[in-house]
């Protein structure tokens, strides 16, 4: 086989590939769109290696093919090339620009390490918040708020939020691609810092970046970056009563098997995700999105997919540790209304 048959061979297989694995990338977890200053300094350095890697590269070869066809063998030529031993010279050079492109890239490496292993948990004007993770959702306390919520990070645009970061089960990895590097959630006592702000209001999304069980790659999460007196006014309503379902029945069946667990406002149980505010939320279980728009395959309103959660929790994240509970189809249809209508009125 000549090199131009196998070339045609190789290029389909290389062409199914690329449309393979390009489907493997989202732009919202991309971290080469940075949205933040902590992001967009984690990519100043990914440029700066790629650039460095890239020169080397292109010189490398750039010599290579001068070498392949100055020094080839010519027809007809049989003498023995001449044996030469090193040059002192060209050691030196290659072994000094090596270490002058180490010193580049490392320099402002180590100047980064330092920079953002900053600890702001001290920090008087930082929005501090612990972020506990669970097979497979997302805790996040604001402790000098007195409020905790789950699966949806609330963030004043522009202000320093810093974040203490541990697991209540397995090991996890929090990740906001946009917005900040990944940190750890271990088990146990160690806590991992870290810290990240968002200058333009949005929503952006979030990962487990850590394979912590079947249902891993469904442990979403989002941050919402919204006005401070948007802000100030999610965190007073989140503090605010919250009134139990009217109807006897439905009440009945949400207090004995829903408030064992989960809390709304300042009732029930503080061991699962907080329902407070679950009809503002964007998604259900963080994956089924409520919306009714056709691009989503779990799309659906808040009340159609409360109503499939609870129903069964194990078809949607299998692994998670919520319970298939037992309730009529009347209890069920009065829960999922329930919940889909504790909304949080704070944007303007």
């Amino acid at each position: 086989m000549n090199r131009w048959q196998f070339v045609k061979r190789l290029a389909p297989l290389l062409a199914l590939m690329v449309l393979v694995l390009s489907a493997c990338g989202r732009s919202d977890l991309s971290t080469l769109n940075p949205q933040g200053p902590v992001a967009q300094e984690q990519f100043g350095l990914m440029k700066l290696a790629i650039s460095i890697m890239l020169i080397v590269i292109v010189v490398v070869f750039a010599i290579s093919f001068y070498v392949i066809i100055r020094f080839r063998r010519r027809p007809g030529d049989k003498t023995i090339p001449k044996q030469v031993e090193g040059s002192h010279k060209l050691e030196i050079i290659w072994t000094v620009i090596p270490i002058i492109m180490l010193i580049i890239l490392g320099v402002p490496t180590v100047q980064s390490v330092f920079n953002l292993a900053k600890d702001y948990t001290k920090d008087p004007d930082a929005v501090k918040v612990i972020v506990t993770s669970h097979q497979y959702w997302w805790e996040f306390e604001y402790p000098e708020l007195g409020i905790k919520t789950a699966q949806e990070l609330i963030i004043p645009t522009g202000k320093t939020i810093s974040i203490e970061a541990k697991s209540a089960d397995v090991l996890h990895s929090f990740w906001i691609p946009s917005l900040a590097g990944k940190i750890d959630t271990n088990p146990g006592a160690n806590v991992n810092t870290m810290y990240f702000s968002a200058p333009k209001e949005g929503v952006y999304l979030g990962k487990c970046a850590e394979l912590c069980g079947p249902s891993h790659g469904l442990m979403d999460f989002k941050v919402k970056s919204v006005d401070e007196s948007s802000f100030d006014r999610w965190t007073a309503a989140l503090q605010e009563p919250v009134a139990l379902p009217s109807d006897p029945a439905v009440k009945e069946a949400f207090v004995s098997k829903c408030l064992t667990c989960h809390a709304v406002g300042d009732q029930g149980g503080p061991a699962f995700p907080n329902l407070t505010g679950i009809g503002s939320r964007q998604t259900v279980g963080g994956i089924l999105v409520n919306t009714d728009d056709p691009k989503y395959s779990n799309e659906g309103s808040t009340e159609e997919n409360l109503h499939r959660w609870i129903k069964d929790p194990q078809a949607v994240k299998p692994g998670n540790q919520m319970p298939k509970v037992d309730l009529t189809e009347q209890e069920l249809d009065g829960i999922a209304k329930y919940l889909s209508d504790l909304t949080l009125d704070y944007q303007q």
